[in-house]
């Protein structure tokens, strides 16, 4: 038996095809973490150390409004140039 997605799901016309008699195949593996919160403060700590030895400069965090292309790349190249504190 195949059935297809309803209409108007792609602009093309072109419907996909699902085979739902099709097995699905075998799991080949599965991550296993004991506890995930252990594994979620392990990785927070991580990210943690990766942003204060980032070898890359630290930009203001926002969002930034440029009246040109020039402006907003002088105020990059500011922050790229900028000595790390």
């Amino acid at each position: 038996m195949v059935a297809s997605v309803g209409p108007g799901v792609y602009p093309c016309g072109v419907q996909p095809v699902v085979n739902i008699d099709e097995k699905i195949g075998k799991t080949v593996g599965r991550r296993r973490i004991k506890d995930s919160l252990e594994y979620g403060f392990g990785l927070q700590k991580s990210l943690a150390r990766i942003r204060e030895d980032a070898p890359f400069p630290r930009f203001p965090k926002g969002v930034f409004k440029f009246r040109s292309f020039e402006e907003a790349d002088a105020w990059t190249m500011h922050y790229l140039t900028k000595p790390r504190s």
